[in-house]
Formats: structure tokens, sequence, C-alpha cells
């Protein structure tokens, strides 16, 4: 009997174990999941080898639906040795640097540095605007369920944004490892606290004014 693909509801697309409720295979190469939601077992998919950790270092197991398929999340408790290029634990640099993230820049320091932002969705707009619209032609509306197209061309329109979202990631996680690499201690600003600031600045400013 073949497992049907686990059903989440509308506003919940992840399930989530921690030490109990699944079951790595000997090559963990699949994992078996028990429960009343009757996930069954499934075949992991990746490049990251799973037979380098022990069991007990997984401390949960997070089940993801996303527009282009399912993903099985492991957090793994692990000692993290950063190493350079050389083979060996990278020398102090001595720097120190502060940081302030904004929308005309990504990133600025307090060196003066600017790093530019991408506008990764500017880029890609247009293709989202070509696939919203072929979406909303195929919609009809009171019919339900809608049709197959429809439900076709929704998840090329998700799978388009999830393109962007992912871009924004990766991009921010290129630019924090050469922060990090380059600084021994970095300071950022807070957004609620800058926030918290600037309304405080223009609270105080409108009663200056007024008196």
């Amino acid at each position: 009997m073949e497992v049907p693909y686990p059903k989440f509801k509308k506003h919940c697309r992840s399930v989530e174990y921690k030490t109990s409720g699944w079951k790595l295979s000997e090559n963990r190469k699949a994992i078996t999941f028990s429960g009343k939601k009757n996930i069954g077992t499934l075949k992991l998919k990746g490049t990251y080898d799973l037979n380098y950790y022990q069991l007990n270092q997984i401390k949960r197991v997070r089940l993801i639906k996303r527009a282009d398929g399912y993903y099985a999340q492991f957090a793994i408790q692990t000692d993290l040795n950063i190493v350079g290029a050389n083979g060996h634990s990278p020398l102090p640099t001595g720097k120190a640097v502060g940081l302030d993230v904004g929308i005309k820049y990504f990133l600025a320091d307090s060196n003066g540095k600017t790093i530019g932002n991408p506008q990764f969705y500017r880029k890609s707009e247009k293709q989202l605007n070509r696939a919203n619209r072929q979406k909303s032609k195929k919609y009809r509306k009171g019919a339900k369920p809608q049709s197959h197209n429809y439900h076709k061309a929704r998840n090329r329109y998700a799978r388009k944004h999830l393109r962007v979202s992912r871009q924004r990631k990766e991009y921010a996680k290129r630019v924090a490892y050469c922060v990090i690499q380059s600084n021994d201690l970095i300071a950022y600003v807070d957004a609620e606290r800058r926030a918290e600031g600037r309304l405080e600045c223009e609270r105080y400013g409108k009663k200056s004014k007024a008196s």
C-alpha cells in the first residue's frame, strides 16, 4: 500500500518531531514517521550525509512543505570548528565594526563602506507579474474545486517567489560570512530599537516645535 503525501492545514505547512516519532533507516537514506498523521516512510534526497552524525545528536526533525516539494530539516547538536584557508584556525584580526542595514544600501558599516542592495524582487518583478496574471486568468469565481490548470499556474507563481526568497537568503549568508571572517567584534543596530528611537525623536521634536 502506497502512503500518500502528508496533508497540512491551510495556515500550517510543517510538522515537527523531537527525539521520538521518527526513525532513520540503516543507510540513513529514508526516514519513517510514526503517529496519527500516517506519513509513513519517505526517501531522503540531498547532498548532506547523515552518517557523519550519531542519532543522539539529532534533536529535532521537521517536515516542511514548500512550493517545489517537501523538505526534511534536521536540528543537530555539534561542535563547530572554524578552519581557515590554510587548514588551521584563523588568526584574530583585531578589528571591530558596526553594521546597519537599510533600504538604499543592503549594508553600511562604521568604516564608511556600503554594500549595494541586489534588488532580487525588482529584477524578477516582470516574471512575477506575468505568472500572477496567468494564474488569475485561470481562476473561476465560485468554482469549488478550482481547475487543475489553475493549481499548476498557482504553483508556478509560488515557485518564482520561492526563488527570490532563496536568492535573498543566500546573498545575506555570503555577506555575513565575509563580515565575520574580516572582524573579531561585530555590533549591529536592532530594527526594533531603531524604530523606537525614531518615534521618540518624532515625539520630542513635535513637542519642541510646539513650545
